[in-house]
């Protein structure tokens, strides 16, 4: 696969949740902030959008702990707070070629702020938490490690470190293709190598037992030399 080429899509999705940390405001409705998105993946040069025709998934609040299949999502008339938690899973697509990117956004004080700043400490220690599994994932990743070694390597860490995984499929990620229908998961039984796939997405959806959040962070990733790079 073209490698320049996803990396040029995938940059429409890093560079609209660029855009969309600096403009989200409190009193925007999540309708908005998803039309917001995916005017802005079209205007940096995407034609469509692969995941059901949705370039923006957008949830707030306690909202952030549901997952729930692409094709049932309905974008809530929900409000954005002055100090809030919003999540956004953006997947541009320009002719086949797929972008997807997704991040847990805290607004505090009215405007979005790093993680070294967030003052509300289960907010804080679930970004961390994510920030952890990615650079545990390249630290693990070997192109002969199974899909499905990732899967109990990754549930496992997860539970033992006090989160659950919130996927309603309870998988982690997947392959990056051109079809839906062609997609192969994260997820137990599934024996192909990473190696054996161009690129694949690392997405842990993760939450506190009995906590009303739930936190993000999606990468799509790939071998070069035997060695895991981020796109």
């Amino acid at each position: 696969m073209n490698k320049m080429a996803y990396q040029k899509v995938q940059k429409i999705a890093k560079d609209t949740m660029e855009y969309a940390r600096q403009h989200i405001k409190p009193g925007m409705n999540l309708l908005d902030v998803r039309i917001m998105c995916e005017n802005k993946m079209l205007e940096l040069g995407a034609d469509s959008f692969w995941y059901w025709d949705v370039g923006a998934f957008v949830f707030a609040g306690d909202e952030t702990n549901v997952s729930v299949s692409g094709k049932c999502y309905k974008t809530s008339d929900r409000v954005i707070a002055w100090n809030d938690i919003i999540t956004i899973d953006l997947s541009p697509q320009k002719g086949d070629i797929w972008g997807d990117y997704a991040r847990t956004i805290i607004l505090q004080n009215g405007a979005a702020v790093g993680c070294d700043e967030i003052e509300n400490p289960e907010w804080k220690q679930g970004l961390l938490m994510e920030e952890y599994l990615h650079r545990e994932l390249v630290r693990y990743a070997r192109p002969e490690t199974a899909f499905e070694e990732l899967f109990y390597h990754f549930n496992g860490l997860i539970e033992s470190k006090g989160f659950i995984n919130l996927d309603f499929a309870g998988n982690l990620g997947h392959s990056i293709v051109r079809r839906k229908d062609e997609r192969i998961y994260i997820e137990k039984g599934n024996h192909t190598c990473l190696g054996e796939v161009a690129y694949f997405t690392f997405e842990p959806h993760i939450s506190m037992p009995c906590s009303k959040y739930g936190y993000k962070r999606e990468n799509i990733y790939y071998f070069e030399n035997g060695v895991l790079k981020e796109l």
